[in-house]
């Protein structure tokens, strides 16, 4: 399994290969799935591969798959977060041959199947693992159904549906109107007290959570809110209550949809908290903050770093660097947009700036 600093290089590494023609082969064997049924499916691909008209492209199609079969018959089973297979030949020469390959067990579970040959490696699926550093958990509901989800960077997961087994409207063997009430309610607590549960079992350790969306018809959802059934620690958490008539699966997709602008604001509210710690250390105690280069170089090298900040227009070499000495030395990392006052307040001072734990 690799770190996500290794995955980073390498995704840099694999950006740089295009092929000829459609001859880079991408692999994605998500977790859980069968080492054995890829190999099957790869083997088929490689006799399809033989109908290709261009010689050079069908060599190096055919040949990128073999070695792709062939790493496979050395696993007797998918590594835990699953497989990211990338084969084919990088030469930048034409009419010669560097066959290679990059077999990458991620740093995050994998949840997605891929067999793709194009002119580059398909990538996107790493590239968000870099992005993921928290999630958000989902909640859509009424009194009848719940569907219980995360968001985690673009990808949407369902983990849980549940149903309340409430009776329609429509009352069995003639019951009383107030005694049908009773046991529809009674049902109805009992429900939430189950969906409360099943979000504290999903969430409640979970050190990555920022927030919690919850979606549903009006009246269900702010009772459930209002009435103390969702634990104290998970109920701060709540970021917003959207208005929803579908709680099934593709309401989740709603709920993300319809709190595009809260996802948002969460990512410019942290951002000008740590700015603003950084303004106002360097006004108020500037020994403790840098934004020249060669004082950032210096403390960097001190291990004296705690936060570095770089603004996304930062020259991507000298960020690279900074990177690295940074990431050597334990210190955290922002990136800084451009897209608040203060970020494009940050990108017009230099761009690069650190909080430091001691002074140098």
């Amino acid at each position: 399994m690799i770190t996500k600093d290794e995955l980073e290089e390498l995704i840099e590494e694999l950006e740089n290969y295009k092929g000829r023609h459609t001859e880079l082969i991408t692999v994605y064997i998500s977790e859980g799935y069968d080492v054995n049924s890829v190999q099957k499916q790869l083997e088929a691909e490689k006799s399809t591969a033989k109908n290709i008209k261009s010689t050079a492209t069908r060599k190096n199609v055919i040949d990128a798959l073999e070695k792709i079969i062939r790493h496979l018959k050395t696993l007797k089973k998918t590594p835990k977060n699953g497989l990211a297979l990338f084969a084919g030949n990088v030469s930048k020469t034409e009419g010669q041959q560097d066959l290679q390959l990059w077999p990458i067990e991620p740093p995050m579970p994998l949840k997605i199947r891929i067999y793709r040959c194009d002119k580059e490696f398909v990538l996107d699926a790493l590239r968000e693992m870099l992005e993921v550093d928290e999630i958000f958990a989902l909640l859509v509901m009424d009194r009848k159904e719940a569907t219980i989800g995360l968001l985690e960077g673009k990808r949407i997961e369902l983990l849980h549906k549940m149903t309340s087994g409430i009776p329609s409207k429509v009352r069995a063997g003639g019951q009383s109107s107030q005694r049908f009430h009773r046991i529809t309610e009674g049902l109805t607590k009992d429900f939430y007290k189950r969906i409360a549960e099943e979000m504290k079992k999903s969430f409640f350790e979970n050190k990555k959570l920022k927030g919690i969306l919850v979606g549903g018809p009006i009246p269900t959802k702010d009772e459930f809110l209002d009435n103390d059934y969702l634990a104290t620690k998970l109920k701060e958490k709540v970021l917003g209550r959207i208005d929803l008539g579908d709680t099934s699966e593709s309401g989740l997709r709603d709920l993300v949809e319809k709190s595009q602008d809260i996802l948002a604001s969460q990512e410019i509210i942290h951002e000008k908290k740590v700015l603003e710690k950084f303004f106002e250390t360097l006004g108020e105690n500037p020994g403790k903050a840098v934004y020249e280069e060669t004082n950032l170089r210096t403390a960097l090298q001190y291990g004296a770093v705690e936060t570095l900040f770089l603004s996304k227009e930062t020259d991507k070499k000298l960020a690279k660097e900074l990177t690295k000495l940074a990431k050597d030395t334990g210190a955290n990392i922002e990136i800084i947009s451009t897209e608040t006052t203060e970020g494009d307040q940050f990108k017009k001072l230099s761009g690069i700036g650190a909080l430091l734990r001691f002074m140098v």
